[in-house]
């Protein structure tokens, strides 16, 4: 049984890892040989600030004798609906002071708006309840919180022209999705860059990425696939990440264009939804 995740559940989850470490006479360079993982991880797990996964644990299980400790007191998502691949991405989001995002065919959770949100929450698989639905959509709303803050973390959005041209719920609620980015973007909360089909193959078309700076930690990256994430932590992987999305960057649209084209294409949306109401 699993026990709700918080600040306290995480410190005293960490202790008892270092307690045990310890007393089986390992150092964390020598445990993270063993256990497949990076010592930097370790040493933030027994610091309370990471969210070991399942695989963490079992294999923290195996080493050190926990006889299932680890994984059954393995600290949880107190009660908030997402994707189990994101939800270690997901804590990391809430303290990061730097998050860039790539973005190759939908808009990022970051900015998506409510019914954006629930038009792509009811494509997944398994299907969801009307009800989890909604609990998703509201996670995802809760998540866009961070922006309220005008100075951190500092945000900015790669996306693709796909973004754009890609036609979720139908013209007004794109007209209402671009508008509400070019809002953020025109207020100078965000920095957004639009990679158009001009530019060719790219970098990062392999997938959506977030690169994320903290104050106390070194930066990482979470690239996403179909339902799969992964969180990358070793520094020269980071490292590689942040020069992919930096080459992609240079082939986007400045900051101040994008602005125009995202108004452009959301009137062109808003013209596309009148027609419809009256043909």
């Amino acid at each position: 049984m699993a026990i709700e995740d918080n600040p306290i559940s995480r410190v005293r989850y960490g202790e008892e890892l270092k307690r045990r470490r310890e007393a089986a006479g390992l150092t964390q360079e020598e445990l993270s040989q063993r256990v497949v993982m990076s010592r930097t991880h370790i040493a933030h797990i027994e610091a309370g600030r990471r969210r070991p996964d399942v695989e963490d644990a079992r294999r923290l299980d195996r080493e050190l004798g926990g006889d299932g400790f680890f994984e059954r007191f393995l600290p949880t998502l107190d009660g908030r609906k997402v994707a189990e691949h994101f939800a270690e991405a997901l804590e990391f989001e809430g303290k990061a002071t730097v998050i860039k995002e790539y973005a190759p065919s939908l808009v990022p959770g970051l900015l998506q708006t409510k019914r954006y949100a629930y038009e792509v929450l009811g494509t997944g698989y398994p299907r969801q309840s009307d009800e989890d639905r909604d609990k998703l959509v509201t996670t995802r709303l809760d998540r866009a919180g961070i922006l309220s803050n005008f100075h951190s973390p500092e945000v900015c959005f790669l996306l693709d022209e796909a973004v754009l041209r890609r036609v979720v719920g139908g013209p007004a609620v794109m007209c209402e999705q671009l508008r509400h980015i070019a809002e953020l973007g025109e207020s100078r909360r965000i920095r957004v860059h639009v990679l158009p089909y001009s530019a060719g193959a790219h970098a990062l078309q392999a997938g959506f990425l977030s690169l994320m700076w903290f104050e106390d930690m070194p930066p990482i990256a979470y690239a996403e696939g179909v339902n799969s994430g992964r969180l990358l932590e070793i520094p020269s992987v980071v490292r590689g990440c942040q020069e992919l999305y930096d080459q992609a960057l240079g082939d986007a649209l400045s900051h101040r264009k994008t602005m125009g084209l995202l108004r452009s294409v959301a009137e062109d949306y808003e013209h596309e939804a009148q027609r419809a109401d009256h043909p």
